[in-house]
């Protein structure tokens, strides 16, 4: 089975919300991300995945998408729809209409190791059924919040009956894996941080990577 990287983008831009502790991490500028879809572009061994819902989305990164003829999948936080600097309703709606895919951020951007019962219900349950709605197709899609998992998260998963969950664990994945690990573009990316991460961890992280990978599964 053929191997792909999988990238996160988070923010682009400018925005019209506080940021949350150590956000400003993974916010990119334009150019920044224009440099990336510019370097994935035509290479079927990259995914692009968005997360949190920002407003950058639609209003930065879709059109730079649809110039490359690029797809992307949008993991959407149900909760905080329409609040500033988020996408709306209407964003989400978009994204579909111009052929991208959404799945699942949860609901309020909870750590998922952390949830009770009626937490759970909000983010497993719930979001899914508001994107859904929103959509017009069942959500079985998730992207983790913090990549923040251990084996009681990815039972609760399986259960609500999720067909592919993202993380932040970095590293190529196996095209048609369940769990997918993915790497996050970050402000201070330049040309050599993208060559490298399209070109794969060395032997020696591979074998580290993995061994976290499996760390967390069963802890």
């Amino acid at each position: 089975m053929r191997a792909v990287t999988n990238l996160t983008v988070h923010g682009i831009g400018g925005t019209t919300r506080e940021l949350d502790r150590g956000e400003d991490q993974t916010w990119v500028s334009v150019e920044q991300f224009e440099r990336v879809v510019d370097a994935v572009a035509g290479r079927p061994d990259v995914r692009l995945t968005f997360d949190d819902g920002n407003a950058s989305d639609v209003e930065i990164a879709l059109p730079r998408l649809l110039e490359r003829g690029l797809e992307a999948e949008f993991f959407v936080l149900a909760g905080l729809l329409g609040e500033p600097g988020r996408l709306d309703a209407g964003g989400v709606r978009e994204l579909v209409g111009q052929g991208m895919r959404v799945g699942s951020h949860g609901w309020a951007h909870r750590d998922w190791r952390t949830l009770d019962a009626a937490q759970a219900g909000e983010e497993l349950t719930r979001a899914h059924e508001v994107l859904g709605e929103l959509t017009g197709t069942p959500v079985s899609r998730v992207a983790i919040p913090f990549g923040s998992y251990d084996r009681r998260v990815l039972r609760r998963l399986r259960r609500a009956g999720v067909t592919r969950a993202y993380t932040s664990d970095g590293g190529r994945a196996r095209a048609g894996s369940w769990l997918q690990p993915r790497t996050s573009l970050r402000r201070d990316l330049d040309a050599a941080w993208i060559d490298g991460v399209l070109a794969g961890p060395s032997p020696a992280r591979r074998v580290g990577k993995l061994g976290m990978r499996l760390y967390k599964r069963v802890r």
